[in-house]
C-alpha cells in the first residue's frame, strides 16, 4: 500500500505516501488555520507566527535549529495562505527522525523570545516594503480589497507595518494555543517513509493533548467593484475578475481546465489574442483561485497606459467568447497539460507531502493522481461553456495601478460583459 492514513485519539491524522526509488523523505505539519481566521486586530499575525517558529525552542536556539538541518544537508521552510500555515521539511531517509524531533519541537516548544522578535518583525517589515515596491503584488492586495471588502479574505496576509510591530509575545502564544488543535492539524510524509515508523516518530515527538477544534473562518461576501490607484509607472498593472465557486464544488476541475483553455500557457486564448495577435501585454494570464466557500475567476496584464482601453475591452471579449465555444483541440491541450504538471510534480516528495496535507485538511481525504486524472478526464465542453456562462454574468471586480486614464468605464465593461 503506497499512501497510509492514522488518526490518533486526539484527532491528529498522520498520513504518508511511499515513493518508490526516492532516496529523500518530504514532512509537512498543515495547520488549519491562516490569514482568514484572524480578527481585524489579528491581521498579519499568522504570517508573524510562522516566520518565529524557526527561531528557537526550549531547547534549540534559532542557530541550532538551522545548522541541523545545514549539517544534514536538508532543508526546513513554511509558508502562510489564506486557510493554511504548513511547516515542512526535506531530507535524505536516514535523517527523517530528526525532521520530525524539530518539527515537533517547533510546534510545541517555541519560546518567542522576545529580542528575536523584535527582529523578526523588523524583517517583516521589510518584507512589507518590498511587497509595496513590486507592483505585480501590490495590485493583487487592491483586487482583494474590491472583491472582499472589510473581512480577511480582502486583506494582506502579511498584515500592515504597525500592526506587526504591535504584536507582543503574548499575542502570538494566545493566537496559536486557539488555534493550533490536534484536529487540526495533519502531518504528512513522502518519499521514501515506512509508515508504521513515521506514526511512533509523530507519537512521540507531537505529544499533543486532546482538544477541541479551534474557531472557524468569517464567511466570505464577494461584493466587487473598481479600484483604480494613480501611481508613477512604466506599465500600466491591471487585475479584472469575477466571482467563481469554492473548491467543494463539483465544477472545481471544470475551473481548472476554463482558466487553462483562457490564459494558462502560450496556446491559451488570453496569450494569443492579446500577446501574439495585438502586441497589448508581455504577461497576460488567468488564474482559478477556490476556498472553502468561494471561489475567483481573475486576469492579470500589465500594458502600455495608451493601449489600456482596448486591452481591457478585449480581456471582455475573451471571458466571453468562453460561454460560447470551446474546440475539442483546446479541451484536449488542457486536459493533457493538466495531466502532465499533475504527474510530473509527483515526481518531486515534498509537493505530494504538501497534497497530502491540504487535501485531508481541506477535502477530508486524500486525492491520489489517479482520482485527480479521473475527475479532469469527466470534464465535458459542456461543462465549461456552462461554467463561462456563469463567470460571465458574475461582478466584475478591476483593480488597477499606474496610469489608469485609459482603461474603459467599470459600467461599459461590466455592460460588454452581461450583453
Amino acid at each position: 500500500i503506497m499512501y497510509r492514513l492514522t488518526t490518533l485519539d486526539n484527532g491528529l491524522r498522520i498520513a504518508s505516501e511511499l515513493l518508490p526509488g526516492v532516496e529523500s523523505v518530504a514532512v509537512n505539519v498543515t495547520v488549519g488555520a491562516g490569514a482568514r481566521y484572524e480578527s481585524i486586530g489579528e491581521n498579519g499575525i499568522s504570517h508573524l507566527l510562522e516566520h518565529m517558529a524557526f527561531k528557537g525552542t526550549k531547547t534549540r536556539s534559532a542557530r541550532d535549529i538551522a545548522e541541523a538541518f545545514d549539517n544534514i544537508g536538508g532543508q526546513l521552510n513554511a509558508y502562510t495562505s489564506m486557510e493554511l500555515t504548513v511547516y515542512y521539511a526535506k531530507v535524505l531517509k536516514d535523517n527523517m527522525r530528526l525532521a520530525v524531533d524539530i518539527l515537533g519541537d517547533i510546534m510545541l516548544n517555541s519560546v518567542f523570545d522576545e529580542n528575536e522578535l523584535t527582529r523578526e518583525k523588523d524583517v517583516i517589515i521589510q518584507e512589507i516594503g518590498m511587497h509595496h515596491d513590486s507592483p505585480e503584488d501590490l495590485i493583487v492586495d487592491y483586487f482583494d480589497d474590491t472583491a472582499f471588502p472589510n473581512q480577511p479574505l480582502g486583506r494582506s496576509i502579511l498584515g500592515s507595518e504597525e500592526q506587526v510591530a504591535s504584536y507582543s509575545r503574548d499575542d502570538l502564544i494566545a493566537y496559536m494555543g486557539k488555534h493550533y488543535k490536534a484536529p487540526r492539524m495533519v502531518i504528512s510524509a513522502a518519499g521514501n517513509v515506512d509508515h508504521d515508523a513515521f506514526v511512533a516518530m509523530v507519537q512521540e515527538y507531537f505529544p499533543m493533548p486532546a482538544h477541541q477544534s479551534g474557531p472557524d473562518f468569517q464567511v466570505a461576501t464577494y461584493k466587487g467593484g473598481d479600484k483604480r490607484v494613480e501611481r508613477e509607472l512604466e506599465q500600466l498593472h491591471l487585475l479584472m475578475g469575477l466571482p467563481a465557486i469554492s473548491m467543494h464544488s463539483p465544477d472545481h476541475y471544470t475551473l481548472q481546465l476554463y482558466s487553462n483553455i483562457l490564459g494558462g500557457g502560450m496556446s491559451s486564448r488570453l496569450f494569443q489574442e492579446v500577446r501574439e495577435k495585438r502586441g497589448l501585454a508581455y504577461t497576460v494570464y488567468s488564474m482559478g483561485s477556490t476556498y472553502e466557500d468561494c471561489g475567483v475567476l481573475s486576469i492579470y496584464a500589465g500594458t502600455a497606459p495608451e493601449r489600456a482601453g482596448e486591452l481591457s475591452g478585449v480581456l471582455c471579449e475573451q471571458v466571453i467568447g468562453m460561454a460560447e465555444n470551446i474546440s475539442d483541440t483546446e479541451l484536449e491541450r488542457a486536459k493533457n497539460q493538466q495531466r502532465a504538471e499533475l504527474l510530473m510534480a509527483r515526481e518531486n516528495p515534498q509537493t505530494v507531502a504538501g497534497w497530502i496535507g491540504r487535501h485531508l485538511m481541506m477535502y477530508k481525504e486524500y486525492r491520489d493522481a489517479k482520482a485527480i486524472t479521473q475527475r479532469v478526464n469527466s470534464v465535458t465542453k459542456e461543462d465549461i461553456l456552462r461554467l463561462g456562462g456563469q463567470i460571465a454574468g458574475g461582478q466584475l471586480t478591476i483593480a488597477a495601478l499606474g496610469d489608469t486614464s485609459s482603461i474603459l468605464p467599470y459600467d461599459t465593461l461590466t455592460a460588454r460583459l452581461h450583453g
